[in-house]
């Protein structure tokens, strides 16, 4: 038999080698490879588009080290791919994701339906109109999506991972490591006792919330946007790293996205959405609202470190734009939270002599 030839209409990242897609297109399509890379995100996995027979196209996804997370996180000792154990669990519970179309994971490659180019994120672009309707949408499937997994499989790999307490300690350090230390900002030395001592309840206060079903990164990057008729879809993507964790999580992830600016009004108004979804009556929401404003601080210092960290570690300066704003997330909730908790006061003190007026300028 003849190997086919490989087409690229591009050429390829370097450290890829397309020749196992290659064989696994020819054998399950009976087509030559015409491959063209797509952008990425900051993970190390990588995305060809598929030109396939018949003007129909697929995603091929290359995953350098498909059994491990992306995120930090405590080990899961399963032999399958956490993508598509936690995919095929999504769609068992009617959550919209993609299809698989072909698999060859021990050589690290799938190949998936390909749903465009239309991000929530790339779509608002071009329909900014829609966006009221659209996060109305997502936090509605949101809710949904928690109530049928409020049950998980015996052994599913999302109940065997948590936003623990050492989780969430960790990923509070990452920002001091990285959105601090390394961008020559440290903590004044009489303020690395209160630190400690406030990350360390910090992080005890968010391990103790109301846990269920995270996503884990769930924001405007990662959630596409496809025809349904006269409806639009929104179909979650890059969930492999989902897990057990606050209730408001990924609330957090979508509603204080630091791709994307809300006023304070809307994000009201689409949490209240959720705890209508969710059944919540009015104490509940009111609940829900400390809560995200509790984790936003958590998970946004987390986010801006990580951006750094992306930039140094894995030469990709293209997150560094959105450290800044989203250390002003990390300011808003922290003037909310204030008033009434002397931790996120202190908190705020500790971050200005650090950040300066980095904390609160617009």
């Amino acid at each position: 038999m003849v190997r086919p030839s490989t087409h690229l209409t591009h050429p390829p990242t370097a450290a890829v080698d397309l020749s196992a897609l290659t064989d696994l297109v020819h054998r399950t399509f009976g087509a030559e490879l015409s491959a063209t890379p797509m952008p990425g995100g900051a993970s190390t996995r990588r995305y060809f588009r598929l030109d396939l027979p018949n003007g129909h196209r697929a995603v091929a996804m290359f995953v350098p080290e498909g059994g491990r997370p992306e995120e930090v996180q405590k080990v899961h000792d399963g032999t399958r791919w956490p993508f598509l154990e936690v995919r095929d669990l999504l769609a068992d519970r009617g959550i919209d994701v993609p299809g698989i179309l072909a698999e060859d994971t021990p050589r690290g490659w799938l190949v998936i339906e390909d749903l465009g180019d239309d991000t929530l994120a790339n779509w608002l672009s071009k329909n900014p109109g829609d966006k009221p309707q659209l996060y109305s949408k997502a936090v509605r499937d949101l809710a949904r999506a928690q109530q049928v997994l409020s049950e998980l499989p015996k052994g599913s790999v999302v109940g065997s991972r948590t936003f623990d307490f050492d989780l969430l300690r960790w990923e509070i350090e990452h920002f001091r490591e990285w959105g601090l230390d390394a961008r020559e900002k440290p903590l004044a030395p009489g303020d690395v006792e209160r630190w400690n001592a406030i990350a360390d309840r910090l992080a005890r206060r968010v391990a103790d919330l109301p846990h269920c079903f995270v996503h884990r990164d769930y924001q405007s990057r990662n959630l596409m946007v496809a025809s349904a008729g006269d409806e639009l879809r929104l179909v979650w993507i890059d969930f492999q790293d989902a897990l057990l964790g606050p209730r408001v999580y990924d609330l957090v992830a979508l509603l204080n996205d630091s791709y994307q600016e809300f006023d304070r009004p809307f994000v009201e108004a689409r949490l209240a959405d959720y705890a209508s979804a969710a059944g919540l009556d009015a104490a509940s929401l009111e609940r829900i609202v400390h809560e995200f404003d509790l984790v936003t601080v958590q998970r946004k210092l987390k986010d801006a470190g990580r951006f750094v960290f992306i930039d140094r570690q894995k030469n990709n300066p293209s997150f560094l734009k959105f450290v800044t704003p989203t250390i002003h997330k990390v300011n808003g909730a922290l003037e909310r939270l204030a008033p009434s908790d002397p931790d996120m006061a202190e908190l705020r003190t500790i971050l200005r002599r650090a950040l300066g007026d980095e904390l609160t300028s617009t």
